[in-house]
């Protein structure tokens, strides 16, 4: 047994042993490359970034860092002659959506949802388990709340990229709060700035408005535009992952302030000729009417008003014939309004003398075939009352006497057929015909208003050159207090002559009685044209008064057109003459201007001769 045991003991220790080796050769040999590898390509893009592209990591900072930043300067103001305000800007808000947020919150994907949304929405039951957007009624409650229809709102959020979509601009601080409290995800607000116009459509016309990004279209704000924006400033900084600013960079704008205009416009002024303006236009169912009032020794205009009108502040009343300022855009036939520019010219061309008596009679004459007649037969009637009686036929005699070159030579003296100067966008030039061969007939209607148009502006503009000695004064919208010396384009004495005899019109026998100033004498003419039409005239009619006042030393110059009044009452002496009246009254009383009434008068053409 002993044995057996020896013998198996033996030849177990005679059995070679197993050996284990520690160490892998091919393990080794495949770690070690992989680091190698690795190494290498870790100190590959190392020296890729620190040498071949060693901005790349600047640029990845700055994209997560570097913003620019404006500084927003708001749209100067407006304001009259007296400090009124006439424009401003004032807060508001924009409403905002995120698209994309709205989606990643409210996890809608399913084209079936999509097409079921609205549905959905109104009806309040929901057929998808995703449809958490119309689980509440949030959104249509901000549909309502901003006067948006729920479908566009719906079209709007499923954008798929976009990031910023304005849903409502121009909205005030109650919805604002409202949205608010809906803390609906995605949505957002942002501070903007708001155009107000305190006077409404008494200013509209000549204001104008602006766009919804502070931008002038129409009138004043579209003219001065670049003045009233100023200029937005721009800096880049570095900001944190909080949105803090921790660096300033760099200003790439400087931020300049806007400018502020303040306007010759005197409000007291443009309101009495607004209204007046508006029922006379309303009383006579006409088309359309304008004023202007000008101080005739600085060309600055007081008021300048037209109707119709419509409130800037109120953008559905918004109508493109509403807004155009017709004082300086549209273009008439100015009509007898021209007879005392016709009278001027004669005297200055010494083609009759002040006191000298023309023979009318018998009332009409025949001028190449053509007919050009008076109302009546006035016989010999000197220069104040060819101005007073209006007649045809006695500024037709002193038209023939000067000849085409001189009579056009004095109209574009007055203004006619030329730019005012006032700088504003829109003004027409009218229409003054130059050429070398006129025949007797077209000369003749040409020197009672017919052949030639103008505008309301450049018919005050030619009156305010009589009322001011005959000093031409370039016109402004803006407040000044150096206006120059003025240009003399006629001799003061005939200026003065001219508007000492158109003071007749408004007296007894005269065609504007109606004209006539509590306090003051004025000065003035009427204007009654027939419109053309194709082929001729037509039955639509243009009243016009030109005046000034007070005749003993003109303060102011102002026309009153208009358009189309319909019915018996069409003349310019019943439709326009009123409206010169009231509004002279105001504009004198406002500007704390003597009464010159006949028995204490003293004019500057007495102190002349008293000179002489």
């Amino acid at each position: 047994m002993k044995r057996t045991q020896s013998r198996k003991k033996r030849a177990k220790q005679a059995q070679p042993r197993k050996v284990y080796h520690a160490f892998s050769s091919w393990r080794y040999v495949f770690v070690s490359v992989a680091i190698t590898v690795i190494a290498v390509l870790l100190i590959s893009r190392l020296a890729y970034i620190q040498v071949i592209e060693p901005e790349y990591l600047t640029k990845e900072a700055d994209k997560r860092s570097l913003r620019v930043t404006k500084s927003v300067t708001h749209r100067g103001n407006i304001s009259d002659r007296n400090g009124e305000e006439l424009a401003i800007s004032v807060p508001a808000y924009a409403i905002w959506v995120d698209p994309k947020a709205v989606k990643a919150a409210y996890a809608f994907n399913d084209e079936e949802w999509q097409a079921s949304a609205v549905e959905n929405a109104r009806t309040g039951k929901v057929k998808y388990k995703k449809a958490k957007f119309f689980e509440s009624k949030k959104w249509p409650a901000l549909a309502e709340v901003l006067g948006i229809k729920l479908e566009k709102l719906v079209k709007i959020v499923r954008r798929p990229n976009a990031r910023f979509v304005y849903l409502k601009r121009q909205v005030n601080i109650p919805i604002v709060d409202y949205v608010k409290q809906l803390k609906l995800a995605g949505i957002a607000n942002q501070l903007e700035s708001h155009r107000y116009y305190p006077t409404g459509e008494i200013n509209a016309n000549i204001i104008g408005l602006t766009d919804l990004d502070a931008q002038g279209i129409e009138g004043i704000e579209k003219s001065y535009n670049t003045y009233l924006q100023g200029q937005t400033g721009k800096k880049r900084v570095r900001k944190d992952r909080l949105g803090n600013v921790i660096d300033d960079i760099e200003v790439l704008k400087i931020k300049k302030a806007a400018g502020n205009l303040q306007l010759s416009i005197d409000q007291r002024i443009q309101a009495v000729a607004y209204s007046e303006l508006k029922r006379a236009v309303k009383m006579n169912k006409a088309t359309s009417g304008s004023i202007v009032v000008l101080d005739v020794h600085t060309g600055e205009i007081y008021a300048m008003a037209n109707f119709p009108s419509f409130n800037p502040n109120d953008r559905s009343q918004y109508q493109p014939y509403k807004m155009r300022n017709r004082a300086i855009t549209d273009t008439f036939e100015p009509g007898s309004t021209v007879k005392p520019f016709v009278v001027a010219s004669a005297l200055v061309y010494k083609k009759v003398g002040i006191d000298e008596i023309i023979n009318t009679s018998p009332g009409r004459m025949s001028l190449g075939g053509r007919i050009v007649r008076d109302a009546r037969n006035y016989g010999k009637i000197d220069l104040a009352m060819i101005l007073k009686k209006s007649s045809n036929m006695g500024v037709s005699k002193l038209a023939l006497r000067l000849k085409a070159s001189k009579l056009q030579q004095t109209f574009a003296d007055f203004g006619l057929g030329n730019d005012t100067g006032i700088g504003l966008i829109g003004e027409s030039v009218g229409r003054l015909p130059i050429r070398h061969r006129w025949s007797d007939f077209e000369l003749s209607t040409m020197s009672f208003g017919y052949g030639i148009t103008a505008t309301t502006l450049q018919i005050a503009k030619a009156y305010a050159i009589l009322g001011s000695g005959g000093k031409r004064f370039p016109l402004t919208i803006l407040k000044t207090d150096n206006p120059g010396e003025g240009e003399q384009v006629i001799p003061r004495n005939i200026a003065l002559e001219v508007v000492h005899m158109m003071e007749g019109v408004s007296k007894k026998g005269g065609t504007a009685r109606k004209a006539k100033v509590e306090g003051y004498r004025i000065a003035g003419k009427t204007g009654t044209s027939r419109k053309a039409e194709a082929g001729g005239y037509g039955d639509d009619y243009v009243a016009i008064f030109a005046g000034l006042a007070p005749a003993s030393n003109p303060r102011f110059s102002i026309v009153v057109m208009i358009n189309e009044p319909q019915g018996d009452r069409y003349y310019a002496g019943d439709v326009a003459a009123p409206v010169f009246s009231s509004v002279m009254q105001s504009a004198l009383l406002l500007s704390h201007v003597r009464p010159d009434a006949e028995d204490t008068r003293y004019t500057l053409l007495d102190q002349l001769n008293d000179a002489q």
